[in-house]
């Protein structure tokens, strides 16, 4: 596993993003209120996180949703995974939706997402006329069948 280092502002007082365990591979992020914010059944809120960060080149940051978050009270984010480029230097948000039929608050400090930083790869097309066959071909959704 590589490791990096990453400037970050926090600008929370909150903890900072972390692995909870050795094998992680995304960090929690902590929310960052005055005040708590009632996300109310099908409502989307930008939950601001008082996190700057400088991303080496090559990299971006992936935020995803926390499991436990959706599978016990519909919380989830509306862009996921939502990605963080390396040039990007505002203030980092979450666009948290919740999916259930109840409201559902967040505090100061809550830990409302992951993040992953990834290396990725620039793409320079080459158009051609045909491309190699494969056992799958064009077969799409569902192909393969429910089993």
């Amino acid at each position: 596993m590589d490791r990096i280092k990453v400037k970050i502002i926090n600008e929370s007082g909150n903890a900072l993003p972390a692995y909870e365990t050795p094998s992680s591979a995304g960090m929690d992020v902590r929310a960052f209120t005055k005040e708590p914010i009632v996300v109310k059944p099908m409502q989307r809120v930008l939950v601001p996180t008082g996190l700057r960060v400088q991303l080496p080149q090559g990299y971006e940051m992936q935020i995803r949703p926390r499991s436990g978050l959706a599978l016990r009270h519909g919380i989830t984010l509306a862009n996921t995974p939502g990605t963080v480029d390396a040039d990007y230097r505002g203030e980092i948000g979450i666009i948290v939706i919740n999916l259930s039929d109840q409201p559902f608050v967040i505090n100061d400090g809550d830990r409302i997402c992951q993040m992953v930083i990834t290396q990725y790869s620039h793409v320079s097309w080459e158009q051609v006329e045909r491309i190699d066959e494969t056992v799958r071909g064009d077969g799409a959704f569902g192909h393969t069948g429910v089993e």
